[in-house]
């Protein structure tokens, strides 16, 4: 057996929270010998942040701040946006050029970059020159939903260090085991994952989840098993998490995943709108926090997903603190404990909540 562990830490304050996952991993020791460092940030498509598609520019303003701290000088943020996007209009629209004047950092389109190609069980790809020539690279994905492999996290994102004809290749040959290939290829040193207001299923945003949650760690492969959970799915239901595990020889599981809570979340005041709207009509939550909500969200919706959201019978599920020392027919987290049917934890993830749902 074998353990990883991952930070994580909730409220809304991105800048602030960077600050504590960067002190709280050990960031100074971790690049005392680095020089050219690169970030890599999820910039899909031109859209701002808070609809669920875009990594914050909080985070990267942050985490730039902290380096420069530390005496390094030679940053850059490198992405390549989906094919037929321009990266230089995400740059534009997701504040990168604004951050490259204000901080004096390089700005790398990876689709303009030189390329190297490598083969990883008969899969060539090629890869930026930049991402590999780096003396560490820092991953910044965002925990969202995904049309095709349901999620998106810390592997997927290294996606955007691809030729855009490596891209289209991909999808050409099936898109899972070219991204297990890919991560066999491309180790970030460091993935600090937005997971404060990502998309409910889909890359390019529209319907964002309030979770107000950001995690960090060195192993992309146990951030995107513990990610899978947070979204209401187990390991084997995104297809690259095993094919990756099966490349690299590793037996790690959820339960081998040290999660490592920086503090507690606190109540929130999310008012979720469009598909997110629709889903919290099934839910009677009294000042519930953002990532407890979104955890139950998660899970209604892969409860929808499987045609099963009928069992509700027009019950609602409370959730939040409000209803501490109360009693409720379905309750979700450790503050609904009066329930009769419901889920401890603070927050409990979605894949808890969605097999207590399935059991009623």
């Amino acid at each position: 057996m074998e353990a990883s562990t991952v930070y994580m830490i909730y409220g809304k304050d991105a800048a602030a929270m960077t600050r504590s996952l960067l002190d709280a991993y050990g960031i100074e020791e971790r690049v005392k010998d680095k020089e050219r460092i690169i970030l890599k940030p999820n910039l899909v498509t031109p859209s701002r942040a808070e609809e669920g598609a875009t990594t914050h520019t909080e985070i990267m303003s942050a985490l730039i701040e902290c380096l420069h701290d530390l005496g390094k000088t030679d940053i850059a943020i490198a992405e390549g946006s989906w094919v037929g996007a321009s990266t230089e209009e995400a740059f534009r629209h997701c504040g990168c050029l604004e951050i490259a004047r204000r901080l004096g950092v390089k700005l790398i389109d990876t689709k303009k970059d030189s390329f190297r190609t490598l083969e990883y069980d008969g899969m060539r790809m090629e890869v930026s020159e930049a991402i590999l020539s780096c003396d560490y690279l820092i991953n910044l994905p965002v925990l969202k939903g995904h049309c095709q492999t349901r999620m998106t996290a810390a592997m997927k994102n290294l996606k955007g260090c691809l030729s855009d004809r490596s891209k289209r290749e991909f999808h050409r040959m099936g898109l899972m085991k070219p991204i297990a290939a890919l991560n066999m290829l491309v180790r970030p040193d460091l993935t600090i994952v937005d997971s404060l207001s990502g998309d409910l299923d889909f890359e390019e945003g529209g319907n964002p989840v309030e979770t107000d949650r950001m995690m960090a760690g060195d192993d992309p492969v146990a951030i995107d098993i513990l990610g899978a959970s947070l979204m209401g799915y187990a390991a084997d239901d995104i297809p690259y998490i095993p094919i990756v595990l099966e490349y690299s020889g590793r037996n790690l599981s959820l339960e081998d995943i040290e999660v490592r809570e920086l503090n507690r979340p606190e109540a929130g005041t999310a008012r979720p709108s469009g598909a997110v709207g629709r889903l919290a009509g099934y839910t009677d939550p009294s000042d519930a926090c953002s990532a407890c909500l979104a955890s139950l969200i998660h899970a209604l919706k892969r409860l929808e997903e499987d045609g099963d959201i009928s069992r509700l019978g027009g019950r609602k599920i409370a959730v939040g603190q409000g209803w501490r020392g109360r009693t409720m027919e379905i309750g979700s987290g450790t503050c609904c404990s009066g329930a009769a049917h419901g889920v401890r934890g603070c927050p409990p993830s979605a894949s808890d909540i969605l097999r207590m749902l399935e059991d009623l």
